[in-house]
């Protein structure tokens, strides 16, 4: 049992260690930037399970047609956040080499370019995606719980040992929170900057006999 998330764990080398790497670095680090650390945490077990237990129950029968591999390594879980994403986005089209493309098909371009990565499983990565759309449908919506919940799980061990650790960036679970701390930097009290003490004098004036065009010339 305990396989249903240390999978997310597991690498065959240091190319699919790296691709792992970059990819929790980008997917994971927006995600729980939008949701907080409490339940960046959380979902990330729920989604590594439920991953695992639809690639379970879908490998028999996909293996009858196709080659199947292993589901390895953190990219299930990275889908599954994307899914989630892209379903509740705002944003209607974006960018992809340069072509405006609808937001939920997004995450299917990036399934493709993801069968190109070494030791990288299809169905593994596919069975992340469905379930991340289907949470972000609100297909699975007992897996939510309020914010006053994260925040009481914010003061609760072992996220009060995270906030302590030097070098580490932990987002509340609160979205008041969260949109304080950038907003305590974009507007700093009066006078704390050393520019601010300073001001531009204004032009001295010119005589007035001078000629108009070096007037405009010396402005």
């Amino acid at each position: 049992v305990h396989r249903l998330i240390t999978y997310i764990f597991i690498y065959e080398d240091l190319i699919s260690l790296t691709c792992g790497a970059v990819i929790i670095w980008y997917f994971a680090g927006s995600f729980e930037k939008s949701v907080g650390t409490v339940k960046h945490c959380i979902l990330t077990a729920t989604f590594s399970v439920l991953s695992a237990l639809l690639y379970l129950f879908l490998e028999p029968l996909v293996s009858r047609l196709l080659e199947v591999g292993d589901a390895k390594g953190f990219m299930p879980v990275a889908f599954a956040t994307l899914g989630v994403s892209t379903t509740r986005s705002r944003m209607k089209r974006t960018v992809v080499l340069g072509y405006r493309v609808p937001v939920v098909l997004v995450p299917w371009f990036g399934l493709c370019v993801a069968w190109f990565i070494p030791h990288s499983s299809l169905l593994g990565n596919l069975c992340g995606l469905l379930v991340g759309e289907a949470y972000g449908l609100g297909y699975c919506f007992c897996l939510d719980f309020p914010e006053s919940v994260a925040s009481k799980l914010d003061r609760v061990f072992p996220f009060t040992l995270l906030r302590r650790i030097p070098g580490l960036k932990y987002i509340p679970g609160s979205l008041a929170e969260r949109r304080a701390s950038p907003n305590s930097k974009i507007n700093p009290v009066p006078g704390t900057y050393p520019t601010q003490s300073y001001h531009c004098p204004s032009p001295l004036a010119l005589p007035a006999s001078q000629h108009p065009g070096a007037q405009s010339q010396g402005f």
